[in-house]
């Protein structure tokens, strides 16, 4: 059997045991797919109101920017799934098994991505129920959630890596709830305009905010700012840049960590 065929078997089988251990512990999947929600009903009601945007239009200006969160919280479940099995001897134990390096945390991230392709469809209805609609064609559409998984993806790696290399699952659960202000650095709640300078340029750097900026284009629900960072103001472009970077260091970083772990 060639390689790519072992890859592709192997990874299919890990893939096949991270959808049944999501389905028999789901307490997780469960509060990164809800939060959104709540922060939708709780920012869209609360900050609409204190924003010069009216609140419907704030809210519709604020979807897309959970999606993106939720897509960039791949770091945050990556990360803690990858500590739990290292640090319970699940990894050890594969290691011994004639499987494909590369398969298992392949097998991993690509449950995840499934998981959370099923797991926006809540946020996206709440999302049509306060008023936010997608303004622009079909295959923009597809693009803009074409984006949003290929981002997660991305940063599911970060976290597989970052779990791995983690010293404990408490250190790994500390870390990932610390990535929740990665978001708030970005343009995926507030305009970053009156910002002061080093912080509208930090939070334009975030990858966050170039796949927010995307994802907004996309769905037709706003333009680009001509004034912003590149990656803000070419927003398809610097996103599809960002995704590539991010899966060129941390793919094959990952594999190598799993693969020799000390």
């Amino acid at each position: 059997m060639s390689t790519m065929s072992t890859l592709m078997y192997d990874g299919t089988a890990m893939l096949g045991r991270h959808l049944q251990r999501i389905r028999r512990a789901p307490g997780l999947l469960v509060l990164t797919q809800t939060m959104p929600i709540t922060m939708l009903l709780f920012f869209g009601y609360v900050f609409g109101s204190a924003l010069a945007m009216p609140g419907e239009e704030y809210r519709a200006y604020l979807v897309p920017g959970l999606l993106v969160a939720t897509a960039a919280n791949g770091l945050m479940t990556g990360m803690f799934q990858a500590a739990q099995d290292s640090h319970r001897g699940v990894m050890d134990r594969f290691r011994t098994m004639p499987v494909s390096r590369a398969a298992v945390p392949l097998g991993q991230s690509a449950a995840d991505l499934l998981t959370t392709a099923a797991g926006m469809v809540p946020l996206i209805l709440v999302g049509l129920a306060v008023g936010w609609r997608i303004e622009g064609g079909v295959l923009d559409a597809l693009g803009g959630f074409g984006l949003l998984l290929l981002f997660r993806f991305a940063t599911t790696w970060i976290g597989i890596l970052l779990g791995l290399a983690s010293q404990s699952e408490e250190a790994a659960g500390q870390l990932g709830s610390a990535t929740f202000i990665l978001p708030l650095m970005s343009n995926a709640y507030i305009p970053t305009d009156n910002l002061p300078g080093w912080l509208r340029t930090v939070a334009e750097w975030n990858p966050i905010s170039a796949v927010t900026t995307a994802v907004r284009e996309l769905f037709g629900n706003a333009t680009p700012p001509a004034d912003a960072a590149w990656p803000v103001a070419h927003p398809v472009a610097g996103s599809l840049g960002w995704c590539l970077l991010l899966l060129v260091l941390f793919v094959p970083a990952a594999v190598r960590k799993y693969a020799r772990p000390h």
